[in-house]
């Protein structure tokens, strides 16, 4: 996994460095300049206040991943980008532990999420990280885990006799003077998708966690797909293989919210499935979650809800009806409109608007731009304002402008 250069945690890994950090409160950015001025002032050195202001930085943002834990955690930039979030890591390892799998080698531990949760599960882990300063974080974080240890080599070296179950978490960015840089190319990802492939001819239980964007003719034959979507935002797809793959399951979306989880799951492959029917926008419009969509499930969301899609190429739904779901975000339609700036400028004037949410989907529009050209130059505020809601998508050659209400959940 990409680090952060190894003069940022060293001076951490003292007494002095671990108390100084221990008697910070959450990082405000506010508060850095005269925080580094006090403690230089108090006579420590400038690298210990630059590792340790950084670390504090970094650590009240892993509180939205880690929660409390984050506290006693140590980080890298790029390493929390690519953490996974504890709620889903707890996930991988009940996968693991409902399969029965004893010991998991966790290949590119990175800062070692997977393997906190695997090893609170009992599940004997050995952590492995090529990066030396990301090894040195995970050797911290997995202090409280009596089952995990942390091994600093190559993940593609690992001797994995005794060892039933295999989790990885490939580096799917790049470091740089200029910070991190995604990489889209899945056999450019440390290791590669064909080393995963490859341990899985193994029969032993294999879990890749992977960015959700790959594309469906990347994912391997003979694995089970699993987008998770958290709070709305797609994290993950992982490919699950042999023991930990689900029976009858290809692909799989899982949407965890402030209600809990919910998943919907198809046996067909990316190229088959449920068609489903294309019909006029009516009565409520939903927009699928975005794992739903990653998933390729959309139809299948439709025929649940007795729905349609507007376009056949675009993830708009609509129904006559109602439906409670987790898998899309209900508005009720009130009007359609062809896409034209200067009709819908009269259109926000005439109806008082001053606040304008803009949504979109098989189109150029820039939201941004667009809501300049629509809104006044100087709109009402506070209890004055007028709130509205445009779905701006494309039905066959046709743009059209769809004003909506959001449906409160």
């Amino acid at each position: 996994m990409p680090h952060a250069p190894q003069e940022q945690i060293a001076p951490l890994l003292t007494t002095e460095g671990w108390e100084l950090l221990a008697s910070l409160g959450p990082y405000r950015e506010a508060d850095a300049f005269s925080t580094n001025a006090d403690l230089r002032k108090a006579g420590h050195s400038a690298e210990l206040v630059a590792a340790v202001l950084t670390q504090s930085r970094l650590r009240t943002r892993a509180e939205a991943k880690f929660g409390e834990f984050a506290r006693q955690m140590l980080f890298t930039q790029a390493g929390l980008e690519q953490a996974t979030r504890l709620n889903v890591a707890a996930r991988h390892a009940e996968r693991f532990a409902k399969a029965g799998i004893s010991h998991v080698a966790d290949l590119g531990c990175g800062l070692g999420a997977d393997s906190m949760a695997m090893a609170s599960m009992d599940i004997s882990v050995t952590a492995v990280e090529m990066d030396e300063t990301t090894a040195a974080c995970a050797t911290i974080n997995l202090i409280p885990f009596p089952h995990a240890t942390v091994v600093h080599t190559d993940a593609t070296s690992v001797e994995l006799d005794g060892i039933d179950g295999v989790w990885l978490d490939p580096a799917r960015r790049t470091t740089s003077t200029s910070g991190t840089k995604r990489i889209w190319d899945p056999e450019a990802f440390s290791p590669p998708l064909s080393f995963v492939e490859k341990l899985a001819t193994t029969g032993r239980a294999i879990g890749v966690k992977m960015g959700p964007g790959i594309p469906h003719d990347s994912v391997p034959s003979g694995c089970e797909a699993q987008w998770v979507s958290v709070g709305g935002d797609v994290t993950e797809v992982t490919l699950w293989f042999n023991a930990v793959a689900r029976p009858g399951v290809r692909r799989a979306a899982l949407v965890i919210g402030s209600q809990g989880a919910a998943e919907i799951t198809s046996g067909e492959d990316f190229d088959a499935g449920p068609a489903a029917a294309v019909g006029p926008v009516e009565g409520f419009l939903y927009e699928p979650d975005g794992a739903v969509i990653r998933a390729g499930l959309v139809a299948d969301i439709a025929e649940r809800l007795g729905g349609h899609l507007v376009d056949e190429h675009i993830a708009y739904i609509c129904a006559p009806e109602l439906h409670d779901t987790p898998f899309a975000r209900a508005y009720k339609v009130l009007e359609v409109m062809p896409y034209n700036v200067k009709a819908l400028k009269a259109w926000v004037k005439s109806n008082g608007i001053t606040v304008l949410d803009i949504k979109k989907r098989g189109t150029a529009v820039t939201p941004e731009e667009l809501r300049k050209q629509l809104l006044p130059a100087k709109p009402s505020k506070g209890k004055d304002a007028k709130t509205a809601t445009l779905v701006l998508t494309r039905i066959g050659e046709e743009r059209v402008a769809v004003v909506v209400e959001p449906v409160t959940a």
